[in-house]
């Protein structure tokens, strides 16, 4: 995710406990959804629309972070 910000996200997860929190939800609810995919955790699909609109939410949340951040490092 974000390759192109790898090392403002290192920056980000060390200096911004907000951009931290919402870094570690997402990956937390990209897991589960996997696991849900690979049938080793089982959800239905209403369940599973709503955690990648969660997810997707957060990466919106987060790119805005790090372009807002680009400004102010630049």
């Amino acid at each position: 995710m974000f390759p192109e910000y790898r090392d403002l996200i290192t920056q980000l997860k060390t200096n911004d406990r907000h951009f931290l929190q919402l870094f570690d939800r997402h990956n937390a609810l990209d897991q589960q959804i996997k696991n849900i995919e690979s049938h080793i955790e089982h959800a239905t699909h209403e369940e599973v629309e709503v955690m990648k609109k969660e997810k997707l939410l957060l990466k919106d949340q987060m790119y805005a972070i790090l372009k807002k951040s680009q400004v102010v490092a630049t």
